[in-house]
């Protein structure tokens, strides 16, 4: 036990450090480069990609974007291929939030200067990092440990009143997309616009793989909800703002962190394939530019 306790506790740190990189690296410069141009200017490429860390494919190689880490073969740069578009940028930061649309993220200017009138397509993958993402795992790894059959990040995250913390979080990121579809539009007024959602990270169903993965049974189920929840507030956002949601968690369904590493397309605490921890493989960015690819033909 108190083996298991000085794992959870070490996973726990490193991935509460990789959350801590993610906003430190968010929140850099952010002064810098607040301004951007005016809606709708003149420029852009045809194919946009914004969006955080799943968009970036931190790890993935060949890595690209320097402190964004991004990936030669993210689903950005493969949806590009797949539809011949020569003119393409992807502008996507790993640690990304809402606020990053609009700030430069170190030496990654605001990520909606990209879009202009010539845009044509643009593809988000943002919200995860606005709920905490990093700042969750690491306190779910670390709390696995006290029980390991229960569910004590559930009742960490649980308020006095009863009140699920986490589903607030999501609900307070829904105007924040809201606004970000808003000045994609304004931005970018003649381009498809495609909102990107979150692939299967937990099992679907059952319990976890603890101690494989540093997370409780019962937790399995609290962060798989949790999830689906910000999916799904993703899913109406982008039906408000009349553009397309593509589904990545369905087609990556039964490839999350606890399957063989022959069929894992999300990486767990200790990636087998190149990934960051708790993030799609090449195999799952691939995963999710089909179903972005879908989105866009459709």
């Amino acid at each position: 036990m108190a083996r298991l306790r000085e794992r959870g506790t070490r996973y726990g740190k490193a991935l509460a450090a990789l959350g801590a990189a993610s906003v430190l690296t968010a929140g850099a410069t952010g002064a810098a480069g607040a301004a951007t141009p005016a809606a709708g200017q003149t420029g852009g490429a045809r194919y946009v990609a914004l969006g955080d860390s799943y968009t970036s494919g931190p790890g993935i190689p060949e890595q690209t974007g320097g402190d964004c880490a991004r990936s030669s073969v993210n689903y950005p740069a493969l949806t590009a291929k797949a539809l011949g578009q020569t003119s393409f940028t992807d502008v996507s930061c790993s640690g990304a939030t809402t606020d990053d649309m609009w700030r430069a993220q170190g030496e990654n200017q605001p990520q909606l200067d990209a879009l202009g009138k010539r845009t044509k397509l643009v593809t988000v993958g943002i919200g995860g990092n606005d709920i905490g993402f990093g700042s969750i795992i690491g306190t779910c790894a670390q709390l696995s440990v006290t029980d390991p059959a229960g569910a004590p990040c559930k009742k960490q995250y649980t308020a006095p009143d009863g009140t699920d913390q986490l589903t607030t979080r999501v609900n307070e990121a829904a105007p924040k997309i809201a606004r970000v579809l808003k000045a994609v539009h304004e931005r970018a007024p003649y381009a498809k616009v495609v909102l990107v959602g979150y692939p299967t990270i937990m099992p679907d169903s059952g319990a976890s793989c603890f101690p494989a993965v540093p997370i409780a049974a019962g937790d399995a189920a609290y962060l798989r909800d949790t999830e689906k929840r910000l999916n799904t507030m993703l899913q109406e956002q982008a039906r408000v703002a009349h553009v397309r949601f593509a589904d990545t968690y369905g087609p990556t369904t039964g490839h999350d962190v606890c399957v063989p590493a022959a069929d894992r397309w999300v990486e767990g605490v200790s990636p087998e394939s190149p990934a960051a921890p708790f993030h799609p493989n090449a195999k799952g960015e691939q995963a999710m530019a089909g179903a972005v690819i879908a989105r866009v033909r459709s």
